[in-house]
């Protein structure tokens, strides 16, 4: 299976060295030394890692035959694909491969069908579960504990207890600061 693992940024200096979005948890083992990664496109690669380091919080690497910030630059924008086995298992038995968890069915702790797992989008402050509802709508799940409360990959299926509102907008509560403040003591509003 091939997994994107990375996206070339900009180059850094003039040895050839480039800026890497990091797409994995784990780019100590998937982008380290040695490791040969496929690319999209395809004629940019496949590219070999020769040295990586931390600079001012970003990874930068350095690729087998990529010397200057010419060559560097015509790669920004490339993900790096890395061939990995389907039944790898992250080391954190709390952490999950977005390949395991896409098409897991969705249903609530009393077992009642919410959907299926159609996309796993990573934003910056928690991931997010794209599930697609029996009607085809869709709905977004934040993949955070007090929501998400079981991952079962054998009976393929994701155990969530939804506040009020987040699957059905008929149940949700609207709080407005401007309600408290009304009905506090000494307020003629």
């Amino acid at each position: 299976m091939q997994l994107v693992v990375a996206r070339i940024g900009r180059a850094h200096g003039i040895k050839g060295e480039v800026t890497v979005e990091v797409r994995t948890d784990e780019p100590e083992l998937r982008l380290g030394p040695g490791a040969r990664l496929t690319t999209d496109p395809a004629a940019n690669g496949p590219l070999t890692i020769e040295t990586g380091r931390v600079h001012s919080g970003r990874l930068l690497l350095r690729f087998e035959g990529v010397r200057d910030r010419t060559a560097a630059e015509a790669l920004r924008n490339t993900l790096l694909i890395a061939d990995v086995d389907p039944a790898e298992l992250p080391e954190d038995p709390e952490e999950f491969y977005d390949h395991q968890l896409i098409d897991l069915d969705v249903v609530l702790a009393d077992g009642t069908e919410i959907g299926r797992i159609t996309e796993i989008s990573h934003l910056p402050s928690q991931d997010l579960f794209i599930v697609e509802r029996p009607d085809s709508s869709e709905v977004m799940i934040p993949f955070v504990e007090e929501i998400v409360t079981e991952i079962d990959l054998e009976e393929q299926r994701a155990v969530i207890t939804p506040p009020p509102g987040l699957i059905d907008d008929s149940q949700a509560v609207i709080v407005s600061s401007r309600d408290e403040e009304a009905s506090e003591p000494g307020n003629d509003a």
